[in-house]
């Protein structure tokens, strides 16, 4: 009569151990929950795009290699694309001299 009570005791606490570990409020093992957690966080995100350039950075860089060229060709060419900007009487003042 001890031995049986002794295991219908073990086979009631082991149940009850058993039965914490196996289902929680979303139906899931913990061990699959935590597994899920864990492929979430390596899950790729998506690319962030990086932010704009100063466009007058690229005007002034687009200028440099103009002037690096040395062809009429080049300067005129920037003249064209950025006929509104201080740069383009820089480039003028170049393209003259050139035509000398």
């Amino acid at each position: 009569m001890k031995q049986l009570r002794l295991t219908a005791c073990c086979l009631g606490a082991f149940v009850a151990l058993a039965g914490l570990d196996l289902l929680f409020p979303e139906g899931q093992p913990v061990m699959a929950r935590k597994a899920k957690a864990d492929e979430a966080a390596k899950a790729p995100r998506a690319p962030v795009m990086p932010p704009l350039r100063d466009p007058s950075i690229a005007v002034a860089e687009e200028y440099e290699a103009a002037r690096a060229k040395g062809t009429a060709e080049a300067l005129e060419l920037f003249i064209a694309r950025h006929s509104d900007d201080p740069l383009a009487e820089k480039a003028r003042a170049e393209l003259k001299r050139l035509a000398r």
